[in-house]
């Protein structure tokens, strides 16, 4: 079973924020892989600054619903608060990819909502599965990055770079 989830910071020490989310995984999930690191411009209507956004694939017993439970509490030790959507975070995890389920129940869709709209997403997957299938349509995510296109997305920290800052 391969889970993916999409990490996201643009609010105080971004590359810290991140790898501090990696850490706290444990001990309810198990990081396998992570992606490099990219920078990107916050999607309108977001305001400044940009965020830096990686990927990781993980084991985990947890139930989905679980997983989201999860993931929300490691936003709130960061610091992640209740604010506005568009709002700047210290942090944001999402379920990218859930193996192959199709789910949408109240506030967890899986495969992420917009998951075809993100190079931001998309290309911290791609690093750890070129590989990928989108699991409601059956596409390859490479084909669906091809056509997105990367623009404003810059690597900014090669595979690799949480093991130096643990």
């Amino acid at each position: 079973m391969a889970i993916y989830v999409a990490l996201g910071s643009n609010l105080g020490n971004r590359q810290a924020n991140v790898a501090m989310a990696l850490r706290m995984f444990e001990p309810l999930a198990r990081v396998e892989a992570v992606s490099a690191l990219y920078e990107s411009p916050p999607q309108a209507p977001a305001p400044p600054p940009p965020y830096l956004n990686a990927a990781c694939r993980i084991v985990t017993g947890l139930s989905p619903d679980s997983l989201l439970r999860h993931l929300k509490r490691i936003e709130y030790l960061i610091g992640r608060r209740a604010s506005e959507r568009w709002a700047p975070r210290p942090i944001d995890l999402d379920i990218a990819l859930y193996d192959e389920r199709v789910l949408e129940d109240g506030d967890l869709v899986v495969p992420h909502a917009r998951l075809t709209q993100r190079a931001f997403v998309l290309r911290p997957l791609l690093d750890l599965d070129p590989d990928l299938v989108h699991p409601q349509t059956g596409e390859r995510l490479a084909d669906v990055l091809s056509r997105l296109g990367t623009d404003g997305l810059v690597e900014a920290a090669p595979v690799g770079w949480h093991e130096s800052t643990a």
